[in-house]
């Protein structure tokens, strides 16, 4: 590791151009007042509008999410014109191409959930509780679950959901990644998964340091090394067959082993070949 990677990973990094680690900064705080307000214009104005035209209610939640994926899109694409954050990926075809399945992943930054559910339209995802108390509350209580709501209801809504086709989106540290260190894997997901009878698709979230976009990281900082990168990678599918003789507490340990496994091997691999200056922690 260089000089310079070992220096980021300071807890409080040194900055090297304020100009262009200024103009970050107010990007990054401007990028989320625009995304928060998105969130109350799509709440007030569009799912109403939704509603509405949606002959059967029960497809309302699809067609939301849809038109969420949609915004978040474009939201993603204005990040990417004006050198904030990057995405890359190898095959968009193949994320939009899942059905069905528990979708995991690591957790080192707030745009996690925003870029997968970009790159796969069909999904709801289990959120924290506590965004109800923020401008996101619209679309949350309309279009996905919280993790506050009861577990056995969680189940029930998962099961409906991937029924339909729909992913759920888990990331099973409960909380995003430290910048340092390791979050234990919660079996949530993993429950969430058998008794859904759905396969288990892991992904791996790359890139440069989130620093700025992590967990206890102040509103004012960014990576002034190198825009944030998200290199997404989709992992092999863990079929819950492998489980099934199994007892649910047991079967749940395990497959919360395999996930964890799959997901910092892929880290770990990942790290070999990136050439990046920072790397994002798993």
């Amino acid at each position: 590791m260089s000089k310079q990677k070992v220096s980021y990973k300071s807890k409080q990094p040194k900055i090297k151009n304020i100009f262009k680690y200024i103009y970050f900064c107010v990007s990054k705080i401007v990028a989320i007042l625009c995304f928060g307000l998105g969130a109350v214009i799509l709440a007030i104005f569009v799912f109403p509008f939704i509603r509405i035209f949606t002959l059967h209610k029960k497809d309302f939640g699809i067609i939301a999410r849809a038109y969420v994926s949609h915004t978040f899109r474009v939201f993603l694409r204005n990040l990417d014109v004006c050198k904030t954050s990057h995405l890359k990926v190898e095959d968009r075809q193949a994320f939009r191409d899942i059905h069905s399945k528990i979708i995991v992943a690591n957790h080192p930054s707030l745009l996690d959930f925003v870029y997968i559910m970009s790159l796969v339209p069909n999904s709801t995802c289990i959120v924290r509780g506590s965004l109800t108390h923020t401008p996101l509350r619209g679309v949350i209580k309309q279009a996905y679950i919280t993790n506050t709501t009861d577990f056995d209801d969680v189940l029930v809504e998962c099961k409906k959901l991937t029924d339909k086709g729909c992913n759920v989106i888990i990331f099973p540290e409960g909380t995003r990644s430290p910048r340092i260190g390791q979050n234990n894997y919660k079996k949530g997901a993993a429950r969430i998964a058998l008794y859904c009878g759905c396969d288990v698709q892991p992904m791996f979230i790359g890139g440069s340091d989130k620093y700025g976009l992590g967990k206890h990281d102040p509103l004012w900082s960014y990576n002034h090394v190198e825009t944030y990168l998200y290199d997404i990678k989709m992992l092999p599918v863990i079929p819950i067959s492998k489980f099934k003789d199994l007892s649910e507490p047991i079967a749940a340990k395990h497959l919360t082993e395999e996930m964890e496994k799959v997901i910092r091997s892929a880290g770990d691999e990942y790290a070999k070949t990136y050439t990046g200056l920072t790397l994002n922690n798993y």
